[in-house]
């Protein structure tokens, strides 16, 4: 047998097995369900509730010039920001939420392993809010601020991500807010000037991560830390068993300046336990 031969059938016994062990991973899932990584293992996250976007009465989170307490129209779709630091959770307990809350760490790849230069790899408007950027204008904006279009943003992303679920468009996920208010952290970055208006993206395909300590764990309010992955190298592998898949990879990652992470006022309410069979 030549060595091209071999080859061939080398890759379609590899793909055939990904493609198994894919599908086996997410044949356990439900629809209210996604995965995780904590403690170097994968998780099984159950969605009893939807999210929520905290909006206090001293808020502004329109730019509009009226706090919220005043600005019914405010409050009447979800503002969900990346960059801002609320001063209670969802059950209305006071303090600030990294201390009184469990962190869900997110991670966003925002590197892209092709150089993508094409705006139109990004993520489309086919199934985002208005008002929302995204399609082509979506993709010469990254284009312009990161160099290309991140994995994070596109149609088709071409590193595993945890969200979107199996099947589903890009931008969406179980019971997650579909866009979020980038401008303060992307301000806080230097990439743009302090906004004054909303900057919405789609929800980024992304993965999550949480502490050792919670991984088994009844549902619960967690504030969502977005973590901006950098190097495609820190990249989880699927199965948990390479890249940021623990709070020490993360910490590890930020301080060799592969990552960034900011606060959100967005919160996610759901219960976490290691998948069957998938102890690494």
């Amino acid at each position: 047998m030549n060595m091209k031969v071999k080859t061939t059938i080398f890759r379609l016994v590899l793909t055939s097995a990904v493609a198994l062990f894919t599908g086996t991973l997410f044949a356990q899932l439900q629809p209210n369900q996604t995965q995780g990584y904590g403690s170097n293992q994968v998780l099984q996250f159950t969605y009893t509730q939807n999210f929520d976007c905290i909006d206090q009465p001293l808020d502004d989170l329109n730019y509009n010039g009226i706090l919220a307490q005043s600005d019914p129209g405010e409050l009447q779709t979800p503002i969900c920001v990346v960059g801002t630091q609320p001063s209670i959770n969802p059950p209305g307990q006071k303090g600030n939420p990294a201390v009184t809350t469990e962190p869900l760490y997110v991670l966003v790849p925002m590197f892209s392993v092709d150089n993508d230069q094409n705006p139109g790899s990004a993520i489309s408007c086919k199934n985002v809010v208005k008002g929302t950027l995204c399609g082509e204008a979506l993709g010469k904006t990254l284009i312009s601020l990161f160099g290309a279009v991140p994995e994070g943003f596109k149609q088709k992303p071409l590193v595993f991500t945890q969200c979107p679920d199996p099947g589903s468009q890009p931008g969406t996920c179980t019971m997650h807010a579909s866009r979020l208010d980038l401008g303060p952290v992307l301000a806080a970055l230097g990439f743009i000037p302090p906004p004054t208006s909303n900057v919405f993206l789609p929800t980024p395909n992304h993965s999550h991560v949480l502490i050792n300590q919670d991984i088994n764990i009844k549902a619960i309010w967690w504030q969502v830390i977005p973590v901006l992955v950098l190097k495609q190298s820190d990249w989880p592998a699927q199965d948990g068993s390479s890249g940021i898949t623990s709070l020490k990879a993360i910490r590890a990652a930020e301080r060799a300046g592969a990552a960034v992470e900011a606060p959100s006022n967005f919160f996610l309410y759901f219960s976490s336990s290691v998948m069957k069979d998938m102890k690494m």
